[in-house]
């Protein structure tokens, strides 16, 4: 049966952090952009990272940051994926010597074939909506822009406005090899809901129970 993997982002507490791996993500991610609101530094970021479960991914945030920066935070966590917003190259992601995904803004005429190409050493590629902050800004897109799964070559990171809510309907259009989420699962910028988390897992599991007994 396919088991849709679950990421959520925006971390910006060690109780959140817990509970999300003790609800059942695949991977926990923390934000190393300044400008976002969601943003943690250095000393925090330490102490999130020791929450993290140890068959749960640590995954780091980046737009447009410098090797120093990004150099910086790995030595903080070094078992991290890395995530890239910004415009970096494939040449740029791939010089840390660390799995990475590289987010993919899907807009009207947005080739994600092309992307494949280009970052054919990618661990996946997220496809979010068009934002300027990078994510986290709880608008969906349309998924009919996505290439169907057989077109596809890396694995699919889908995020972009999810809940508990559209999640079942976003899996059973895309078949992604995992969701992200961050905002559809806050009570405000950076503080997550254990309830929501909770929920959003759930519809998961019952979006793949429902492809599974198709």
């Amino acid at each position: 049966m396919q088991r849709t993997r679950v990421k959520i982002c925006g971390l910006t507490r060690v109780p959140d952090v817990q509970q999300a791996c003790d609800l059942g993500a695949d991977a926990v991610g923390f934000v190393c952009y300044p400008a976002s609101r969601r943003f943690v530094e250095p000393a925090r970021l330490a102490q999130l990272a020791r929450a993290v479960s140890p068959l749960v991914t640590p995954v780091l945030l980046f737009v447009d940051a410098t090797a120093a920066q990004v150099q910086h935070a790995l030595e903080v966590v070094p078992n991290a994926l890395l995530q890239f917003h910004g415009r970096e190259d494939a040449l740029a992601c791939q010089c840390f010597g660390r799995p990475y995904l590289r987010a993919v803004a899907i807009g009207e005429g947005t080739d994600l074939l092309e992307f494949e190409r280009a970052f054919e050493g990618a661990s996946g590629l997220l496809a979010d909506a068009p934002s300027a902050q990078f994510g986290g800004a709880g608008r969906t897109f349309d998924w009919q822009r996505l290439p169907a799964p057989a077109q596809r070559t890396l694995p699919l990171i889908l995020a972009g406005g999810l809940d508990a809510e559209n999640v079942m309907a976003a899996i059973a259009a895309v078949r992604p090899h995992a969701v992200d989420v961050s905002s559809g699962v806050e009570e405000t910028h950076g503080v997550k809901s254990v309830a929501r988390m909770r929920s959003f897992i759930a519809a998961v599991r019952r979006a793949d129970a429902r492809i599974g007994a198709a």
